[in-house]
């Protein structure tokens, strides 16, 4: 099959991009893997956490043929902490869909691989999706759209892309927003064969691969897909492996994986322009080459991202220590970290006395890796996220990032009083239809913690986003916590009448019937300083009782703290522990408490 169109997918955060492929997956009649034709959910959001959120955390590949056609397509991160994901997956493909939802319109993640998009002169089809919604403002949205190419610096040839109008829901698609006349999703393969060119790249010129993405696997060991460029690639042959130093190593190829559907299947031979996979080769990383073994050349190196947010990582120390946890010590939790290294380039473990500092892209980044270490049975404690400065000339330089706000207007003036107490630099305004759109520059460290009082201030109305800008000389003020911690005092199991008690003083994040420790946070005190409280205190008995006693006490129902909610509240003397069962907030020094 000499016919290939290689297509990237880019949309923002829950706009439709995992169902889209799901019915091109289906509606192309492509042989699904037992265990995804018998299922009724999301094929392209295999891993858990991925389902839980709606988000794409890892890019994957899939493959469908289409009137003879083989269409490679790429699943992009929809998050700006992947955003180094985003770039090596533009690297494999010669066009993009755009995704986007017709009542939202183009969102602020999406401008960040738009734009890379265009400086490598993709060529762009605009799908509009969810059109089948009851407020969905199609002519708005392609306005908007428009705007953003403009915006964006597209050329003309760019800025008037065809326009596909699609249910990714329903499995429908058309050239006209009119659902009456959509029949399938088939107008999206039309588009891609019509517009997206076919890949270049020479089968008779020596090998060259680029890879863009690394994956383990128990039997196989390291497996790394990527772009034939020039040449072909066939089982047995002699490849050269050019590392990111420029040294050159022999190999045999032993493995050489292709795609259909979402499997990878083995194949004997794969020519210029096709995506695979190959295993063999036990020290490959990410933007490094494979090229031919009597004339070998590099391809021009993937940068990988730098961390931007470090965290410690430490053995749980808490009294409750070893009890939910099925792996709890240095080895196990050293080697599991190791281990993710093996697959995520843009992470960094560095051992210390204290423990590990893991590096990482962002909160969110770090915030996946201790959550799915907690799935698998992991129990550990992690320490305040830190931003990660350098010295440039003599000048400290800190990250800095671009955020992006969308709020109902009644919310709009407590969001900037909050962003100009963390010394955030207004950028851009727009009001539309009530809704207030907002942009600032803030460095990353004033940003911490802001998430989750957002939320609250726009009663879970309003959008944020940020993506890394660049490093900028520190401005020295740091915004910090306005109010301090409720610690329990001593050992024991709360009780509904110590509780009772407590919660005048403040925000409480547990409830009756709760094991506590001695100097676990158990809420939010209303003031700056911390202070103890006795949750476990219970009522005396007594022999008599007046008429209604206790029956006007009522008990708030305590905030329920996620993992991404506790890394965004402690300071730096707090820790999270972190237990498959539990997350608790504790202070370091318990014994001062």
């Amino acid at each position: 099959m000499n016919s290939i169109r290689n297509v990237a997918i880019i949309a923002h955060v829950d706009h439709g991009k995992t169902t889209l492929v799901d019915a091109l997956l289906r509606q192309s009649q492509t042989k699904l893997g037992k265990q995804f034709s018998e299922t009724s959910e999301l094929i392209m959001d295999s891993n858990d956490l991925e389902k839980e959120r709606g988000i794409t955390i890892f890019s994957k590949n899939a493959s469908i043929v289409w009137k003879g056609t083989k269409i490679n397509i790429i699943d992009t991160p929809g998050h700006a902490d992947f955003g180094g994901e985003v770039e090596r997956v533009l690297k494999m493909a010669d066009g993009c869909l755009l995704l986007v939802d017709a009542k939202e319109g183009p969102m602020p993640q999406t401008r960040f691989v738009l734009k890379r998009a265009l400086e490598l002169k993709h060529k762009i089809i605009v799908v509009i999706n969810k059109i089948d919604k009851t407020d969905a403002r199609i002519q708005h949205v392609l306005n908007k759209t428009f705007d953003l190419f403009l915006e964006l610096g597209a050329d003309e040839e760019s800025a008037y892309f065809p326009t596909i109008y699609c249910s990714s829901k329903l499995g429908k698609a058309g050239k006209e927003p009119d659902l009456e006349k959509m029949t399938d999703i088939s107008p999206i393969f039309e588009a891609i064969l019509e517009n997206i060119p076919q890949p270049s790249g020479n089968p008779n010129l020596p090998l060259q691969m680029l890879v863009t993405s690394i994956s383990g696997d128990n039997f196989k060991g390291r497996i790394a897909t990527g772009r034939i460029y020039n040449g072909s690639l066939k089982t047995g042959q002699e490849i050269t492996h050019i590392n990111r130093s420029g040294v050159m190593k022999k190999y045999r190829l032993t493995t050489l994986l292709t795609f259909q559907g979402l499997e990878r299947i083995e194949t004997t031979e794969a020519g210029a322009g096709d995506i695979v996979a190959i295993a063999g080769i036990p020290d490959i990383t990410i933007g490094e080459t494979i090229a031919d073994a009597t004339k070998p050349e590099a391809l021009p190196l993937l940068e990988i991202e730098e961390p931007t947010v470090r965290m410690t990582f430490s053995v749980n120390t808490s009294p409750f220590a070893g009890k939910e946890g099925e792996f709890k010590t240095s080895r196990q939790i050293q080697e599991r970290l190791y281990k993710e290294l093996e697959t995520d380039v843009a992470l960094r473990v560095e051992e210390t006395t204290a423990g590990w500092i893991v590096s990482g892209r962002g909160e969110l980044h770090l915030a996946i890796l201790i959550e799915r270490m907690r799935r698998e049975g992991y129990e550990f404690q992690v320490s305040r996220p830190q931003v990660i400065e350098k010295k440039v000339n003599g000048i400290l330089l800190t990250p800095f990032e671009r955020v992006f706000m969308e709020v109902p207007e009644e919310y709009s003036g407590v969001v900037m009083q909050k962003m100009g107490l963390r010394h955030g630099a207004f950028q851009d305004m727009s009001s539309d239809e009530g809704v207030v759109s907002m942009e600032f520059i803030i460095s990353t460290k004033d940003l911490f913690g802001f998430r989750s009082e957002f939320i609250s201030d726009t009663h879970g109305l309003g959008i944020i986003n940020a993506s890394f800008l660049e490093y900028r000389q520190d401005p020295g003020s740091l915004y910090t916590r306005d109010r301090g911690s409720l610690i329990a005092h001593e050992n024991g199991i709360t009780k509904l009448y110590g509780l009772i008690a407590a919660q005048g003083r403040g925000d409480l994040f547990i409830g009756p019937s709760t094991p506590v420790y001695a100097g676990q946070v158990v809420g939010q005190n209303s003031r700056v300083d911390d202070i103890r409280v006795n949750v476990c205190k219970e009522k005396q008995q007594t022999n008599h009782r007046s008429s209604g006693e206790g029956v006007s006490e009522h008990f708030n129902t305590p905030k329920l703290v996620t993992l991404e909610d506790a890394l965004e509240y402690i300071d730096d003397s707090e820790l999270v522990e972190v237990t498959p069962k539990n997350i608790r907030i504790r202070k370091i020094n318990r014994n001062s408490y």
